[in-house]
């Protein structure tokens, strides 16, 4: 017998999620699955707090311990003008990632073990998979489950055209005024200097009257500087009308953009899950939504008995729109602050964050990429078109090279 039914690794936003929908679902079954949540010691491997933010209709798992929630959405384009309006049905929400971690440990069951290791290697089996560790003092750890979930940051991936990096740098700040309105965010400001490929914005995320989340981000191929952020922050504040107020603690990060696949199943029990399981939304490097989905769907498979494939979170079209808009963007063919302005002020805030979780219609899909740059879009789905192509035509050759075929000269 394994020693665990389930073991997860790492205990981030997937990590997390999965390990409490388990909780649930060993109410509903008769005899509860024995988990493990691997996690390495605080330390230097050990991620900073960070916010998690996404969009969903109504109440959802997270309500009680959402640090904000907005209805109403602002959209700011380079040339000022604003375009404010609701979110329905959806509402844009934020989560501190410390208050998840309290929550998800401070309910666990005795059935899961939060366990302080480094993971070192995973290695199948028909029966079981096994998790080579070590613990703090450096010993050895062998455990075996029935399924393994990892959800470790991917390591970089081959296989796609185009990687961006979407890399930002954001200040927690309070005023001694009231300076924001708690009902409404700005969720992109394209008002900051662009670079020459990409696309860079500001937006603000009230947390009351005198507290925000003001953050700087890029879209682009390198990284900034810490001090590169910290001006482009405060030249941000200084447009926004945001003078006088006190940095009570920041946050800073990358998030890949690629068009590269990210296999969920990786063995007879071996998946990935999050971001390592291509739950990043390619052309927004949103995460949260398509982890909390992935986590969901296995979860419910486990109550029910059947093999627990994390499903990828984005339909085929839209991971495919997503490969020749970063493509567009990575070009130069298309200026990201026009493209950007142009979806939100042509379409409809709820139609947009719809389509941004992958829960939109072809129809409205098409009518959405008409307000967009519509020449240069095309010329990169051509593009896209002919490499997908050429990618597949170079398969087909080395499969029949392989098969004893002879190479042409």
């Amino acid at each position: 017998m394994a020693d665990y039914d389930v073991v997860i690794i790492g205990g981030g936003a997937a990590g997390l999620t999965l390990a409490h929908h388990i909780g649930e679902v060993n109410e509903r079954r008769g005899r509860p699955l024995r988990t493990a949540l691997l996690e390495p010691p605080p330390g230097p491997h050990t991620p900073p707090p960070r916010t998690w933010c996404f969009w969903e209709e109504g109440d959802g798992l997270w309500e009680p311990l959402l640090a904000a929630r907005w209805r109403d959405l602002t959209v700011v384009g380079a040339d000022g003008a604003r375009h404010r309006s609701a979110a329905d049905p959806y509402r844009y929400k934020m989560l501190r990632s410390d208050d998840v971690v309290a929550f998800v440990r401070g309910r666990a069951d005795e059935y899961l073990d939060q366990r302080e290791l480094f993971v070192t290697a995973l290695s199948d089996g028909p029966e079981h998979a096994t998790v080579h560790a070590t613990d703090p003092r450096g010993a050895d750890v062998r455990l075996t489950a029935r399924w393994v979930f990892d959800s470790r940051p991917p390591a970089a991936r081959s296989g796609g055209r185009t990687t961006l990096l979407q890399h930002f740098r954001g200040w927690f700040v309070r005023t001694p005024k009231e300076a924001f309105d708690p009902e409404s965010a700005v969720l992109m400001d394209l008002r900051p200097p662009q670079p020459s490929t990409g696309v860079a914005f500001g937006y603000v995320l009230p947390l009351s009257s005198r507290e925000a989340l003001v953050e700087y981000t890029e879209f682009g191929r390198s990284v900034l500087s810490t001090a590169e952020y910290e001006a482009a922050l405060g030249a941000y504040s200084a447009a926004i009308g945001l003078e006088d107020f006190e940095v009570v603690s920041s946050e800073q990060g990358v998030i890949p953009m690629t068009d590269a696949p990210f296999p969920t199943r990786v063995g007879r029990r071996l998946f990935r899950i999050g971001a390592a399981g291509g739950a990043t939304r390619p052309s927004t490097g949103y995460t949260f939504g398509g982890a909390s989905r992935q986590a969901a769907a296995v979860a419910e498979a486990l109550a029910e008995g059947r093999t627990p494939i994390p499903p990828v979170p984005y339909r085929a079209r839209h991971l495919a729109m997503d490969a020749v808009m970063l493509r567009a963007l990575d070009t130069g063919r298309v200026r990201g602050s026009d493209f950007f302005a142009r979806l939100f002020a042509g379409n409809r805030l709820g139609d947009v964050l719809a389509f941004l979780d992958g829960a939109s219609s072809v129809r409205r899909e098409l009518a959405m990429g008409l307000t967009t740059p519509v020449a240069a879009m095309s010329h990169s789905t051509l593009d896209h078109l002919w490499y997908v192509l050429r990618s597949r035509a170079g398969r087909t050759g080395r499969g029949l090279n392989g098969a004893g075929g002879s190479s042409p000269r």
